[in-house]
C-alpha cells in the first residue's frame, strides 16, 4: 500500500497533492515552517522541520511512508539533501519534483552568479533602484551595497527589522507580466535580482524585465546530490503507479 510524503512549498507541490488526494492516495503534505500562513492542502498536513537527516529517517519509518516527493523550492537545498541521504538511510524511494530551470532567450541581459554574495557583488556601484526577488532568508548580503534602493517582495510581512533600509511588498504569487511591468515602471526600477528557480509562477518577472531592457543579476541553482527528478505532476504520479488527468 503506497503512503507519500510530500516535502512542499511551491505552486507545483500543491497542484500534486490536489491530484494524489483527487486519486485516493494516502499521504502526508509538509511545510519547512517559513511561512506563517500557508495555503491549505487536501491532504493531511504538518508543519516544521523533521531534525535533519536522523529525524527525517525516523518519520519515515514511524509513519511507513513508501514513496517521499521532493517538491521544495529548488533552492532549498538542505532539504532536498536532507532528503536523498534520510531515504538511502531509511531505505524509501525518492522522486524531485523539479521544473527545469528558465534559459536565456533572445533580449534577455543576464548576470548569471553562483550564490548570493556573487549577485550582491555583481550590482553597480552607483546607486540605482533594485529588486530583490529572492526571499527573506537571503537578502543579507545586500547590506554591504546600502547605495541602493530596494524593492523586496514577501508572502508575509518581515518579523524583525531588515538589515537594510528597503520598500517591501507583501504579496503572494503567481504574478502576471502586466503587474509586473507596471510595479518595476512606477518604481523606477533599473535592475532585478532574481534566483533561477524555473516554472511559470514566477517566470513574469523575467519577462518584464526583458520588454523592459532592464539586466537581471541570475542566481544558479545549488548543486545537488543526484536523485530521481520528474518536471510534471503526471510524471510523478506514474511513478506512483497513477494515472492522472492533468497535462502538467
Amino acid at each position: 500500500m503506497t503512503r507519500a510524503l510530500i516535502l512542499g512549498g511551491t505552486a507545483d507541490a500543491s497542484l500534486l497533492a490536489a491530484e494524489i488526494a483527487r486519486a485516493g492516495v494516502d499521504a502526508v503534505y509538509s511545510y519547512g515552517g517559513r511561512t506563517r500562513a500557508p495555503a491549505d492542502q487536501p491532504l493531511p498536513t504538518r508543519i516544521g522541520g523533521f531534525g535533519g537527516v536522523s529525524g527525517l529517517a525516523d518519520y519515515i519509518r514511524r509513519e511507513a511512508i513508501t514513496h517521499v516527493i521532493d517538491a521544495t523550492h529548488p533552492f532549498a537545498a538542505e532539504m532536498s539533501r536532507n532528503a536523498v541521504a534520510a531515504c538511502a538511510e531509511a531505505g524509501t524511494p525518492l522522486i524531485a519534483l523539479e521544473r527545469a530551470p528558465w534559459t536565456r532567450a533572445t533580449g534577455d541581459h543576464w548576470i548569471e552568479t553562483r550564490d548570493v554574495n556573487a549577485a550582491a557583488a555583481a550590482l553597480p556601484e552607483a546607486p540605482a533602484n533594485v529588486f530583490l526577488a529572492i526571499g527573506r532568508q537571503h537578502i543579507a548580503p545586500f547590506a554591504s551595497r546600502p547605495q541602493h534602493a530596494y524593492t523586496l517582495r514577501f508572502v508575509d510581512p518581515p518579523e524583525a527589522p531588515l538589515p537594510f533600509a528597503a520598500d517591501v511588498i507583501v504579496s503572494r504569487g503567481p504574478f502576471t507580466l502586466e503587474g509586473e511591468l507596471v510595479m518595476m515602471r512606477t518604481r523606477g526600477i533599473a535592475w532585478i535580482v532574481a534566483r533561477n528557480s524555473g516554472g511559470e509562477g514566477a517566470r513574469a518577472k523575467i519577462d518584464a524585465a526583458r520588454m523592459l531592457g532592464l539586466p537581471v543579476i541570475m542566481i544558479s541553482r545549488p548543486q545537488l546530490p543526484e536523485r530521481l527528478r520528474a518536471e510534471s505532476v503526471t510524471e510523478v504520479m506514474q511513478w506512483l503507479g497513477h494515472r492522472t488527468c492533468l497535462g502538467a
